[in-house]
């Protein structure tokens, strides 16, 4: 696993674990990585300076059931410069090469590629539903999704499954989108962004966990597949969701100027949207836990 330091690749390693798996960890940095692991008996991390080219990372493939890539950059780490855009772009597709080229120089590769992607992909769809039989879009985000998983597919070559969960915002108690979302709130600024109309995919960290767990075990599954509740809300909705929970009432929007003012080429991605239906892991069976945002809410507000 790659990525795996971040939100959903410590709670997908976490639960991997808890079923049985024995889960090697590439990092960057792993001091930190084992830190984070501290306790994880059948978590192994091991430093990605060692395995950085593929001919050393295909030495590890053999005997591995999945590969599951989560590597990238945060797209909020920074503001969108032209360097970041390129380290954006080159922390997916750089790594999902070296690990696809890995994958053809073992002699023995895995059964699946779990390769992470994004709805982003689908670029600004207003209000129109899409799915995974949907066309791509255009702009930064849609190229870079596209093209990650363009590398991504390149395993099926070798006769390996694979899957490329397009993940919405993923909202979890102390990590990511979430904490931001409500900072406001507690400051009595409840606020939304824009028109606020705008659609927000979004999707609770434990279904998302849970989706990927789906893709790794169901050997029917393959190509894209949509990571993002069933029940989609627009921005404005789920700030009033928020608000509603917290007792708080919304003031004024952030117009949309102000936005591109403080966030830069960011700002686009926080005023457009898509309305993502899961319609794919809907028809295999997937059982979300969290499928509407009130319910959400309540599981990562309560204390």
């Amino acid at each position: 696993m790659t990525g795996a330091t971040g939100m959903i690749g410590s709670a997908l390693a976490g639960e991997l674990c808890r079923q049985g798996a024995y889960v090697q960890i590439i990092a960057r940095d792993p001091v930190k990585a084992r830190k984070k692991f501290e306790g994880h008996f059948a978590v192994e991390v091991l430093a990605q300076s060692r395995y950085d080219d593929p001919e050393s990372l295909s030495a590890l493939i053999p005997g591995t059931d999945a590969v599951v890539n989560l590597a990238g950059a945060n797209l909020a780490s920074s503001r969108w410069t032209k360097s970041f855009k390129n380290e954006i772009y080159e922390s997916r597709i750089g790594i999902t090469e070296t690990i696809v080229t890995a994958i053809s120089l073992s002699g023995s590769r895995p059964s699946s590629l779990i390769n992470a992607s994004a709805v982003g992909i689908y670029g600004n769809t207003l209000d129109e539903e899409v799915t995974e039989e949907s066309p791509t879009g255009s702009g930064f985000l849609a190229k870079v999704c596209k093209d990650w998983e363009r590398e991504a597919l390149n395993a099926l070559k070798y006769g390996v499954r694979t899957v490329t969960l397009r993940t919405g915002i993923v909202l979890g108690k102390d990590e990511g989108a979430f904490p931001k979302l409500i900072l406001p709130f507690r400051f009595f600024a409840g606020t939304y962004y824009g028109s606020g109309s705008q659609w927000f995919p979004w999707i609770h960290i434990r279904d998302a966990v849970m989706m990927y767990v789906l893709a790794i075990e169901n050997e029917s599954i393959n190509g894209a597949l949509n990571a993002a509740a069933p029940v989609p809300v627009t921005n404005k909705q789920l700030m009033k969701a928020i608000g509603n929970e917290l007792g708080r009432e919304i003031l004024l929007p952030v117009p949309a100027f102000a936005l591109k003012l403080a966030a830069g080429e960011f700002a686009e991605g926080l005023l457009t949207g898509q309305k993502v239906i899961p319609e794919k892991a809907l028809q295999h069976g997937f059982k979300f836990e969290f499928p509407e945002i009130s319910t959400a809410l309540k599981d990562l507000l309560k204390k």
